[in-house]
């Protein structure tokens, strides 16, 4: 069974930072990319940012240029820094893995349960 583990979430005021983590854990082959989504009130999830198991990074346009994906392979884990918090940016943020669980080239996504981040005026 694998399951991924958000933390970090918390209240904070607007301008300051926080960092997301999440870690893998379970019976599985490899984790290819893993990524970081986000879901306000009312509206669709979206991505905020991707990263691929060899580093290579993605960042959607809502929060580029304030966010900065990471992950420590080794320890089956995702980080997400954001700087700059807004408002806007209050949501429940999800990190999700693209994982194979054996040596088949099958890969499955599987999702966090949620962090919440609520950004204060």
């Amino acid at each position: 069974q694998v399951q991924l583990v958000e933390s970090g979430g918390g209240l904070v005021q607007a301008g300051e930072s926080l960092r997301l983590s999440c870690a893998a854990s379970g019976r599985f082959w490899s984790i290819n990319s893993m990524a970081w989504y986000r879901q306000a009130p009312g509206k669709q999830r979206e991505l905020v940012a991707r990263i691929s198991s060899g580093g290579s990074t993605y960042y959607a346009d809502s929060m580029k240029g304030r966010v900065d994906i990471s992950r420590d392979n080794a320890k089956n884990t995702v980080y997400l820094q954001m700087t700059s918090l807004k408002p806007e940016d209050t949501a429940v943020y999800y990190c999700n893995a693209d994982i194979r669980l054996d040596r088949l080239p099958n890969e499955y996504r599987y999702w966090g349960q949620g962090t919440q981040v609520t950004v204060s005026s």
